[in-house]
């Protein structure tokens, strides 16, 4: 275990802010639309006198309240350093989806390695052969792990849809790494 993954592996991928951030942003223009469209018919029903300001005001500050824990969450994700490296000795993986800790799996260690998805997420999944090899990652990591491990069967698990090289590259160097000591899904 290491704060973070070592970036002089051959094969590296590192987290997408522009893909994750365009999806949130989408995601969060789609749900405030709505809310932005009533504020506007309040605006035009305000033209007998009332104040338009305090609509205009809580249009902000619930735009704010929205943005900046999605820029911090960005922010984490970005700042956390790659997510994912292989080599032909094995592969390092992020132990928190955020900041964090990274795990070295031998590929003798890797009982398979799997895609999966969940909502708008897929993922790459890492199983170890043996769960403990994991178990003392700290408080915080296995409050994370265990939700990974509801949604994707594997605490171990990095984006394929979030990262900065598409899908089928990293499938494929997956596939060349392992060299078949491991089963891929």
């Amino acid at each position: 275990m290491t704060k973070r993954i070592p970036e002089d592996q051959p094969f590296v991928v590192r987290p997408s802010v522009a893909k994750r951030g365009g999806v949130m942003g989408g995601v969060m223009l789609a749900l405030l639309t709505p809310i932005v469209c009533c504020a506007g018919l309040g605006i035009t029903q305000g033209s007998d006198g009332s104040p338009v300001l305090p609509v205009l005001g809580m249009l902000g500050c619930l735009l704010l309240l929205i943005a900046l824990p999605l820029g911090f969450q960005l922010w984490l994700i970005a700042s956390g350093g790659p997510i994912l490296a292989l080599s032909p000795a094995g592969v390092w993986i992020r132990s928190r989806p955020t900041r964090g800790q990274a795990v070295w799996l031998p590929w003798e260690a890797v009982a398979q390695v799997s895609r999966r998805r969940w909502s708008l997420e897929k993922m790459l999944v890492v199983q170890p052969h043996d769960p403990r090899m994991v178990q003392n990652l700290g408080v915080f990591t296995a409050l994370d792990s265990g939700l990974l491990s509801a949604f994707y069967g594997s605490g171990l698990v990095a984006t394929l849809n979030f990262a900065d090289k598409p899908e089928a590259e990293i499938m494929a160097a997956v596939a060349h790494y392992s060299a078949g000591r491991c089963p891929i899904t």
